[in-house]
């Protein structure tokens, strides 16, 4: 995989140099997910085989080039955090009853809920294990960032309580996928050697790309009229899981009578109504308002990227920026 296939335009110096550390980390992750036991190696490929963006791994990659990017302890940070995002996913499918997972069946729908759990369990295990390898502070490092994982998913499962919805949803979104990106640009800079301000600057700014990026998946949900967001478009409507956008809807003073009416109603089953909620959203004064917000944190991690030295690194991950505002364009 190169980063222009993902529409990054970047430096192809830059471009062959991430793709090669991707290429050794894909390497790694399938004899990271062996086991001597048939159905553990089966299941555990399974996610892994399926792809996927790979977006943590470049993340670690794109932090690397601030130091000694062919440092060999790169390869195996960038696979404890995809082994550790591999895992959160074997337990998500299981509490959302998911059938499908990068368009092949998910492990709890082939396999049974106890074994994905398990799996994913397993999975844990290796990437603590090879965090070990790299030394404490990298265990100390993935041990928090999975509390904060937890934390995220507990507050997703309970919902808002006494809090603002929209400030509960952005909370759920920094524990739950903005900690992993976060300790992907640092883990990159960290084990490349690179100078202690620039990993602060590059974990700060994988917190923010990453709550960027998580509602700008959630934007695609609702804008693309094909599966670009990886799964059917609409499926958290018809689900009834409120993102940014429906929180904007309920919230807003000038939403249409008539979407308010839809959304309010939790779980959006019948097709008619579906297509109907969809459309409206889309064309919504909230579904501008998310993709502002998109772009507001886009920029903001822009603007972390300050401390960093110019050079094509730099505009490579001022690039990501620019790609994640604009896919929900």
């Amino acid at each position: 995989m190169t980063l222009s296939s993902l529409g990054l335009d970047i430096d192809p110096a830059i471009d062959a140099r991430v793709s090669a550390t991707l290429a050794a980390v894909e390497d790694a992750l399938r004899d990271n997910v062996a086991s001597a036991d048939p159905l553990v190696a089966e299941a555990a490929r399974h996610l892994a085989d399926a792809g996927g963006k790979r977006i943590r791994p470049i993340l670690v990659a794109f932090g690397a080039q601030f130091g000694d990017p062919d440092a060999p302890e790169i390869i195996a940070a960038a696979n404890v955090v995809e082994l550790t995002h591999l895992a959160t996913l074997y337990h998500d499918d299981v509490m959302d009853e998911a059938l499908v997972r990068r368009g092949a069946p998910s492990a709890n729908a082939r396999w049974g809920n106890s074994v994905a759990i398990l799996v994913g369990d397993y999975l844990f295990a290796r990437a603590a294990d090879i965090a070990a390898s790299l030394g404490p502070e990298a265990v100390h490092l993935q041990a928090r960032t999975f509390a904060r994982l937890v934390h995220g998913q507990i507050a997703e499962t309970v919902g808002p309580r006494d809090s603002d919805p929209i400030e509960h949803y952005l909370h759920v979104i920094a524990e739950k996928t903005a900690s992993l990106f976060a300790t992907s640009a640092r883990f990159g800079g960290m084990f490349s050697g690179a100078p202690a301000e620039y990993v602060d600057a590059l974990a700060g700014y994988g917190e923010t790309i990453g709550v960027a990026f998580q509602l700008s998946d959630d934007l695609l949900d609702i804008a693309s009229e094909s599966v670009q967001s990886g799964k059917t478009p609409g499926t958290d409507l018809r689900e009834g899981v409120p993102t940014l956008p429906v929180l904007y809807a309920l919230a807003g003073d000038d939403t249409d009578a008539r979407l308010r009416e839809l959304l309010s109603a939790g779980p959006i089953t019948d097709d008619a109504l579906h297509a109907e909620a969809l459309g409206l959203l889309r064309e919504s004064a909230a579904m501008k308002k998310a993709r502002e917000t998109v772009r507001s944190y886009a920029e903001e991690a822009r603007a972390r990227l300050a401390p960093l030295p110019d050079g094509s690194a730099k505009q490579a991950m001022a690039a990501l920026c620019d790609f994640i505002a604009d896919r929900t364009s």
